[in-house]
């Protein structure tokens, strides 16, 4: 049966929906990052892990497939991207660490010019230019807060920008290597990140703060939005699960401030709004560039 042409939008619009609560149960935990690490760790682990030992039908070849190269890279990427997200969200304000998050097209197109020697648009280096722009008005804009909060949202912009290079460099190895298990790797680079927050954060102390909320992104909202959205690029343009996904820089920051009253300040408005323009203006032409060279060739 052929799916609609949108079918790939929807799934990859209803991911990011559902991603974009995230920060908010984190906000609502009340955990520390290393405690945040280890129960979204282990819950997505296992979820995740679970689902592909239900619904593969090659369970050896795929274990196979993992203990790879580019499985070995892929783990290593989700065990950075959940620890470092969590730290991220920890100490700094949500907007800044989404903010830094959203470069991801362009990390993908920097590391697919590095490691599949893909050529690097002029474009690239201006929304570069742009984006840093933007994140370093976001990181400056702490208006009356002090030094102290200047320095969280810099390391917050940090932890950003890491997970975003760690995802960027997820998605060009699964690009390259589609023979993964993607439910397989991404569970067990969780599960470790999980497995070392649990070692630093001591198992005394796991049960602190509201367990609930680490319990509903960690067995519902990240397994069902990773899901969806890995799902979708196999229906629809990787530019185009790019664009949604930046609603979870504009709608994550609204829903931590609907919930615990955390506001960005209006120069981190601006300079959201300037990495988030930059972006979108880049994805649409990168995406409208590639139709055209397709349609001509």
């Amino acid at each position: 049966m052929r799916q609609h042409p949108l079918y790939g939008v929807a799934l990859a619009g209803i991911g990011t929906l559902v991603l974009t609560p995230d920060s908010l149960f984190m906000r609502l935990s009340g955990m520390d990052g290393f405690q945040m690490t280890a129960w979204r760790g282990l819950l997505m682990g296992c979820v995740m892990v679970g689902l592909w030992a239900i619904l593969s039908r090659d369970r050896g070849g795929e274990l196979r497939h993992m203990f790879t190269r580019a499985g070995g890279v892929i783990v290593l990427c989700q065990f950075f991207n959940s620890l470092l997200f969590c730290l991220g969200i920890a100490i700094a304000p949500v907007a800044v660490v989404l903010f830094g998050l959203a470069t991801v097209p362009v990390w993908a197109a920097l590391l697919a010019w590095i490691l599949l020697g893909e050529a690097t648009r002029f474009a690239t280096w201006i929304t570069i230019a742009a984006v840093m722009t933007g994140i370093g008005i976001a990181v400056l804009g702490g208006e009356g807060e002090g030094v102290e909060l200047n320095l969280a949202a810099l390391a917050g912009a940090g932890f950003g920008l890491g997970v975003a290079f760690v995802l960027a460099l997820n998605f060009v190895v699964i690009r390259s290597a589609r023979q993964l298990p993607i439910m397989l790797v991404i569970g067990v680079g969780a599960f470790l990140a999980g497995c070392f927050g649990l070692v630093v954060t001591g198992v005394d102390r796991m049960g602190d703060g509201h367990v609930w909320a680490m319990a509903t992104t960690g067995m519902i909202v990240l397994p069902v939005s990773f899901f969806l959205l890995s799902l979708a690029s196999r229906h629809t343009h990787a530019s185009n699960v790019s664009l949604l996904m930046l609603l979870e820089t504009v709608l994550g920051p609204l829903w931590v401030w609907l919930g615990v009253g955390e506001a960005p300040t209006p120069m981190m408005v601006l300079g959201g709004g300037i990495v988030v323009v930059s972006l979108a203006g880049y994805i649409l032409w990168t995406g409208r560039t590639r139709r055209g060279i397709a349609s001509a060739g």
